[in-house]
């Protein structure tokens, strides 16, 4: 099962050009089952580059096959009428069971840019079994509320591993909203984290989970990639940041995922984004 995960700018590639086609050739050539990306725009007047339109609506057009869900971190009024939206969007042709929609902490921290972010997290009923996606985008220039960030997401792992909602049961008197859901421990988590590999966020995700060991978050590229450094996946193609090549962008994997780990890689040729896909194999069997 492959998966794939890529901020794409809202269509903005390296060249300073919206182009969302280019961001749809170059997920079909890589054929992903699950499709994980940040910075996907709806209707967001005033974005560098130009209109973008409604990208859910033209992603999920694109890829039929593909169930869409969208998480929109940030959601406002727009001058013209109806909604502007900015977030994360997850594509998956396989059947996802379960949605949950996560704002992410955002302390305040006054002295500098910041946005509200978020995550979404899908269940999908992988061949081998229940499997959580979750992919996310944190913040970039505070700091404060990206640790924060990050540990809202290691907390979220602990609080799955602590449930007992694994497995399916009955809904209370009735009731199928109460109905326990699949909600395993095993899950991939991917995204742009705005931190390099040994930073405090990076640090912060992978501490082991005090009530279960094997349940925290793995850097999936030390498992995939052992003997090699963390690929840059972002300063490849000129864009007019950053000033360096290096590495913000990963993949996570807790429970039995992280025995699945085929195969972990940068995709460094295209520059349809300031950042690069990452396309993570997992073992189906």
């Amino acid at each position: 099962m492959r998966i794939m995960s890529w901020n794409i700018q809202w269509g903005r590639g390296a060249d300073g050009r919206i182009d969302i086609e280019r961001i749809v050739s170059a997920l079909r050539a890589a054929a992903p089952d699950i499709i994980c990306l940040q910075e996907v725009a709806r209707h967001f007047d005033g974005l560098v580059g130009g209109e973008v339109g409604d990208e859910v609506e033209r992603l999920a057009a694109a890829f039929p096959a593909h169930a869409p869900v969208f998480g929109a971190a940030v959601d406002v009024a727009r001058a013209a009428g109806g909604r502007a939206q900015f977030g994360n969007l997850v594509l998956s042709r396989v059947p996802i069971v379960q949605v949950f929609r996560h704002l992410l902490p955002n302390p305040p921290d006054p002295d500098v840019p910041n946005m509200q972010r978020g995550c979404v997290e899908v269940v999908v009923a992988a061949a081998f079994g229940p499997l959580r996606v979750l992919t996310t985008h944190l913040e970039y220039y505070s700091a404060l509320q990206r640790h924060a960030q990050a540990e809202a997401l290691r907390a979220l792992q602990q609080n799955v591993a602590a449930s007992a909602r694994d497995k399916p049961g009955a809904g209370k008197d009735g009731n199928p909203a109460f109905a326990a859901r699949p909600r395993p421990l095993a899950a991939i988590l991917c995204g742009d984290f705005n931190c390099e590999p040994g930073s405090r966020e990076h640090a912060a995700l992978a501490r082991p989970l005090a009530s279960h060991p094997g349940g925290g978050w793995h850097d999936a590229w030390t498992i995939a990639n052992p003997a090699s450094p963390h690929a840059p996946t972002v300063g490849l193609h000129g864009a007019e940041w950053p000033d360096r090549p290096y590495c913000c962008d990963f993949f996570w994997v807790a429970g039995d995922a992280r025995a699945r780990v085929r195969a972990l890689r940068v995709e460094a040729a295209t520059a349809a984004s300031d950042h690069q896909p990452l396309i993570l194999d997992l073992d189906a069997r």
